[in-house]
């Protein structure tokens, strides 16, 4: 049986959201908590675009130095050579990308305007595929954009032309939410029979069955022999309606019925570091947990009524599927009501010396700590907001790397 994997896309697909974006710091902490979570791949941005291009060579080096392994770190760019060219000039260390170009008859006619037809589309794929691994790219995954509107003939013609060119995986991508757990079950187990490599399904919520249809792609990919990777978002945060969320998306794979007595994880997640990561996307991301998100929403083990009260107390099981302490909740949130000092972007020394001295770090000279504040200061102009404590105890431990994270160099 295949086995299922998590890519997270909420440092790209996730920052492309309209309104919204986070901090190149925030990237990182992101990635760092995606890490810790057990998810096999971040999509961890954009290498072709330049104020990128810092923060892509600095999570590399956090790769390289151990602090993002075993997580695998991919970047996105169009499947088009010139990208490909552009991407290994700027991050030339990178080693996992996903090349993306549209494939419906939609967009080849609505978006390219006449100037592609569907055998230019796999051409362009073709040889963008084979630039990334000339190039010395260890893994390439193709992206079929809106490929639930894709012709499934076309679709397995484009699969198998990526195969034949050595592509690791293929992405079904439902861009416009366009499918639901029938028709996504047959499409991908069709795909994962004809072409024969692990897919990628990328589900979107404009009709609300993002998680659904994840789940349904992931056991049709399965059910056709193949490995599954699922992408997802922290908190769905995406465009328009936003992606297939990644802890609604483990609870579903781990805890619905039947589905993981058949349908098992190629990787150890920890469901405990939930929460935490819930949590800090809230804060970066400015945008509230909804009261009823699965595992992590405030309502999620919250009970009211007589019936529902009265049976939880008797056995937790009665009305909850899971434990909250599962997701990592449960422990007390501090909120401080008197004297609070906070480092921000005109903190002193002698303010922030008090800060981190509670979180017990200690400096070995004024220079040393000024040097950290100098950081830090940066750090809150460009997120324009105090920075949680793993911000700060990051900064402090990786200064080199928090240096290149905030330096941004406009073109001349």
């Amino acid at each position: 049986m295949g086995k299922i994997y998590f890519i997270d896309v909420t440092n790209r697909d996730g920052v492309q959201t309209a309104k919204l974006g986070l901090s190149k710091l925030e990237k990182t902490m992101m990635n760092i908590y995606l890490n810790e979570l057990g998810v096999f791949q971040s999509e961890f941005g954009f290498p072709t675009t330049h104020h990128e291009t810092l923060y892509l060579q600095a999570n590399l080096e956090l790769a390289e130095m151990g602090v993002l392994q075993p997580i695998r770190l991919a970047g996105w760019i169009r499947a088009i050579v010139s990208d490909v060219e552009t991407t290994f000039k700027l991050v030339p260390n990178i080693k996992h990308l996903n090349i993306s170009i549209s494939t419906s008859d939609q967009m080849i006619s609505g978006k390219f305007q006449g100037r592609k037809k569907r055998e230019d589309v796999i051409n362009d794929m073709v040889e963008a595929l084979e630039a990334a691994k000339a190039h010395g790219a260890e893994t390439v995954g193709v992206n079929a954009e809106d490929a639930s509107r894709t012709d499934l003939d076309f679709l397995i013609k484009f699969g198998l032309a990526a195969k034949e060119h050595g592509a690791d995986r293929l992405r079904y991508c439902d861009t416009l939410g366009y499918d639901n757990p029938f028709t996504i079950y047959q499409t991908t187990k069709a795909l994962a029979e004809n072409i024969g490599i692990p897919l990628e399904v990328h589900c979107h919520g404009d009709l609300g069955m993002a998680v659904a249809n994840s789940l349904a792609g992931a056991k049709g990919a399965i059910d056709g022999g193949q490995d599954v990777y699922i992408n997802t978002t922290v908190n769905g945060i995406g465009e328009r309606a936003g992606n297939a969320d990644l802890v609604a998306v483990i609870l579903a794979v781990t805890k619905s019925k039947g589905f993981s007595e058949k349908y098992q994880l190629g990787k150890p997640i920890k469901l405990s570091k939930s929460w935490k990561i819930a949590k800090f996307a809230e804060y970066a991301f400015g945008v509230q947990i909804p009261i009823n998100q699965p595992g992590v929403g405030a309502n999620a083990f919250a009970h009211s009524s007589g019936i529902h009260a009265d049976g939880v107390l008797k056995d937790p099981e009665n009305y909850e599927l899971y434990g909250y302490e599962e997701l990592g909740r449960g422990d007390p949130v501090m909120v401080e009501t008197g004297r609070e000092i906070i480092a921000g972007q005109y903190s002193g020394i002698s303010g922030f010396s008090h800060i981190m001295g509670k979180m017990e770090v200690s400096f070995s000279s004024r220079e040393e700590a000024s040097e950290i504040l100098e950081l830090v200061r940066y750090a809150n102009v460009e997120a324009q907001k105090p920075l949680v404590e793993d911000e700060l105890l990051f900064i402090a431990k990786y200064p080199k790397i928090a240096k290149k994270l905030l330096t941004l160099t406009p073109l001349e």
